[in-house]
């Protein structure tokens, strides 16, 4: 004899009847048709507004004590905001910016290359290079490049290990500025190289192989198929460094480099106004990087048009539609 350990199958439901648990049905005395008739109210969140209410408190507190504590000292702010030493330590600070990236990811990208590499010893120096400058704090590494001068006198071309052909002065080419560039660029290339890397491995090895598979090249795969697909990985990771290294050449002051927090820093220890001159390069810090922020939105959506059919509306799209819309909320009709 045989006993069966699976439960009777349950009897079917008349139509209409939506169980026990339902707000239709036999079981409840409702008709479908009834609740047409019945009020709707929505949920109410009481800690959630008074968190909110709490916020706003903060927040105007905030305000009220910047425009009413005489300790900011709006004037002065006003005062150097646009000087002229102040817009050319801005100049300066983008200069080193640019520089810093453009060296950081030239030279991640041949790091990353090494890592992805088959030779274990490509992969194994590029590994070091990596632990190496992401070990060492940033301005450890400044002050090292900016007294180089004091390990090598003199750098040579020529044979390794035999005769130099030409030599030069090492104070001579790496001065304060070209130290501050190479220090940031090394620095910079450790992180844009894992960067790259984590976009590149993030690809579906299906796409590379289906791309060998129709015989297209291998340098072919990786510029028109794998790196488009790893952008959309690499972008936002990569913004975020650049933002960093905008905010990272504040650094270089101790170099004595006329960037934008040197020169507040200059201007202050002249005048004792220290705390306008604070906000004055926070508040241009905060410019720059809004503009760097605008900037990777609309790269990440040029970028992302491969994975959504039709992109999401930017700001501006959605303020054009907001103001279209406008005349039928004040009418009271359906926008």
């Amino acid at each position: 004899m045989t006993v069966s350990t699976q439960a009777p199958p349950a009897p079917a439901r008349p139509a209409g009847d939506l169980g026990p648990g339902s707000a239709t049905g036999p079981g409840t005395g409702l008709d479908p048709g009834e609740l047409d008739g019945l009020r709707t109210v929505r949920a109410r969140h009481p800690w959630r507004w008074a968190a909110g209410a709490a916020a706003l408190v903060v927040l105007v507190q905030f305000l009220h004590g910047l425009a009413t504590n005489p300790a900011w000292d709006w004037a002065t702010f006003r005062l150097y905001f646009t000087a002229d030493t102040i817009l050319q330590a801005i100049g300066r600070t983008l200069e080193l910016t640019a520089y810093g990236t453009v060296l950081g990811f030239a030279l991640g990208a041949v790091v990353a290359a090494m890592r992805l590499s088959r030779s274990a010893i490509l992969r194994n120096l590029a590994w070091a290079y990596v632990w190496v400058f992401r070990s060492i704090p940033l301005i450890v590494q400044l002050v090292f490049w900016f007294n180089l001068s004091y390990l090598y006198k003199r750098f040579g071309f020529g044979i390794p290990f035999g005769p130099t052909f030409g030599d030069f002065e090492t104070v001579g080419v790496l001065g304060a500025l070209g130290a501050a560039v190479l220090g940031l660029g090394l620095h910079q290339a450790a992180f844009a190289a894992e960067i790259i890397r984590g976009g590149v491995i993030a690809v579906d090895a299906g796409q590379r192989e289906a791309a060998a598979a129709l015989g297209i090249p291998r340098g072919r795969q990786a510029w028109r198929i794998v790196l488009p697909q790893a952008m959309r990985s690499i972008l936002p990771a990569a913004a975020n460094e650049v933002i960093s290294l905008l905010k990272g050449t504040s650094v270089v002051y101790v170099m004595a480099i006329g960037e934008l927090f040197y020169q507040a820093q200059v201007i202050y220890g002249r005048t004792g106004r220290v705390v306008p001159l604070l906000m004055v390069a926070t508040v241009w810090y905060v410019v720059l990087t809004t503009v760097l922020s605008i900037g990777q939105y609309y790269v990440e959506r040029y970028f992302s048009r491969g994975a959504r059919r039709t992109p999401p509306p930017t700001p501006l799209q959605r303020l054009r539609a907001f103001l279209r819309s406008l005349p039928a909320r004040t009418s009271g009709g359906t926008p």
